[in-house]
């Protein structure tokens, strides 16, 4: 029996990177959970807390990278076990977001008396907003698994795996915060508008809605490998 030749990507370094670049692309700009929550933030409270979501969200993006850079990420599309334990997690995690968000449309927050303690919730808040950000991704192992998949594509022969994938992880992670930090500036012409308490209950309760929606979606999801 004569024996298969070893695959070996064709393509070149430079072809690699923008294959990849248009690539990633195109799937920053498809709407999902990442894009809900910071369009969100961006309306509901201000620039400060969508940007450190967004800034969240990018730093999951590149520790995913770096994961399947390092073969963990491997574990998830091997592992049912693993994989659903991440799964349940991610599910119940998007769940208690949305329900915090329900929870702020139908009882809002009375506005602070004092600007001292408003300041400190604002720290508070745009920390929160991070790892909000940050835990939608890293709670997600579609993300990993798709990572797993996705990146062996754009590795060209005889490159250090392991650099090569981190780069392309913060090729990924740029696009991302750019996009994000287009979105979040779009916004800014609304904001009077957006920040009127009723249409921000309406936003918190509509987000709430999707997030919790997109729990269920992801606990159901099979384990695609």
């Amino acid at each position: 029996m004569k024996c298969r030749e070893p695959y070996i990507n064709p393509m070149d370094i430079p072809t690699a990177l923008l294959g990849f670049a248009v690539a990633a692309g195109l799937m920053t700009l498809t709407p999902g959970i990442d894009t809900a929550l910071v369009l969100r933030t961006a309306a509901v409270d201000n620039t400060r807390n969508a940007l450190c979501a967004a800034i969240g969200i990018v730093a999951g993006v590149f520790v995913w990278g770096l994961v399947a850079a390092f073969g963990l990420g491997a574990v998830l599309a091997i592992s049912d076990g693993a994989y659903r334990a991440l799964q349940f997690a991610g599910a119940a995690y998007l769940a208690w977001l949305g329900a915090s968000m329900l929870r702020s449309a139908a009882y809002p927050t009375p506005p602070e008396s004092s600007s001292v303690a408003a300041d400190r919730e604002g720290r508070q808040s745009a920390r929160g907003w991070l790892l909000r950000g940050l835990g939608t991704n890293l709670l997600n192992p579609k993300v990993g698994v798709f990572y797993v998949s996705f990146l062996p594509q754009f590795i060209p022969a005889d490159v250090n795996v392991v650099a090569f994938s981190t780069l392309l992880a913060a090729i990924h992670a740029g696009l991302t915060l750019a996009w994000f930090v287009l979105l979040i500036s779009a916004t800014r012409p609304f904001a009077g508008a957006l920040g009127h308490p009723a249409v921000t209950r309406t936003l918190d309760g509509i987000t709430g809605t999707v997030l919790i929606g997109f729990g269920l979606r992801l606990a159901l999801l099979p384990h695609a490998r």
